[in-house]
C-alpha cells in the first residue's frame, strides 16, 4: 500500500509538470499570435503613408520585424520542441508509473490471497489437532481401563499378593508372565500324570 501511494504521488507530480509545460506551450503560442497582430497593426499604420514612403518604411520595418520575428519564431520553435520532448518524456514516465501501480496492486492482491490460504490451512491444522487430541484422550482412557482390568485379573488370582504401590507396566507384565508360566507348568504336570 505504501508503494502504491508513493507511485501515485510520483504520478501526480509528473502530471502536474505535464500541465505546467502545456500551459507554457499555450503561452508561447499566444505570444506568437500577438506578434503577428502587432505586425498587422504596423502594416495598417504604414498603409496611410504615400506610396514611396510607405514602401521605404515598410521595407525597413519589415526587415527589422522579419528579423525580430524570425528570432522569436526560432526561439519559440526551439522552446516548443523542448516542451514537446519533455511532454513526451513525462507521458512515458506517467505510463510507466501507472504500470507499476497496476503491478504493485496485483502483487498485493496475490499476497492477500496467499495469506488467506495460509490462514485457512492453519485453521484446518488446528481443527485436525483438536480431533487428534480428542482421539488421543479417548485411546488413553481406553488403555487405562484395559490396564486396570489386566491388573485386576492378574492380582485377583489365588495366591497373588495385592500390590503395595502403583505398578509399572513392566511389573504388571512380569506378574502376568508368572501366572502364565505357573499354568503351563501345572498343565504339564497334569499331562505327565495322564490327567485331562
Amino acid at each position: 500500500t505504501g508503494a502504491i501511494s508513493s507511485l501515485q504521488r510520483q504520478m501526480e507530480i509528473q502530471e502536474s509538470k505535464l500541465r505546467r509545460f502545456r500551459s507554457e506551450k499555450e503561452l508561447l503560442q499566444k505570444q506568437l499570435r500577438e506578434r503577428e497582430a502587432q505586425l498587422q497593426a504596423v502594416s495598417d499604420k504604414f498603409f496611410s503613408l504615400t506610396e514611396e514612403q510607405r514602401q521605404e518604411e515598410i521595407m525597413v520595418m519589415m526587415e527589422e520585424e522579419n528579423h525580430s520575428l524570425q528570432q522569436v519564431v526560432t526561439e519559440q520553435e526551439s522552446q516548443l520542441a523542448e516542451q514537446n520532448k519533455l511532454i513526451s518524456e513525462l507521458q512515458g514516465t506517467i505510463s510507466q508509473l501507472r504500470a507499476e501501480v497496476v503491478t504493485t496492486r496485483l502483487q498485493l492482491l496475490k499476497h492477500k490471497q496467499a495469506q488467506k490460504e495460509i490462514q485457512n490451512q492453519a485453521e484446518a491444522l488446528q481443527h485436525k489437532e483438536l480431533q487428534t487430541r480428542v482421539a488421543l484422550e479417548h485411546i488413553s482412557s481406553k488403555f487405562e481401563r484395559y490396564r486396570n482390568k489386566i491388573i485386576q485379573a492378574t492380582f485377583s488370582a489365588e495366591g497373588i499378593q495385592d500390590p503395595q504401590a502403583e505398578l509399572t507396566d513392566d511389573e504388571v507384565l512380569e506378574a502376568m508372565q508368572k501366572i502364565i508360566n505357573e499354568r503351563a507348568e501345572f498343565q504339564q504336570k497334569l499331562k505327565n500324570k495322564g490327567s485331562k
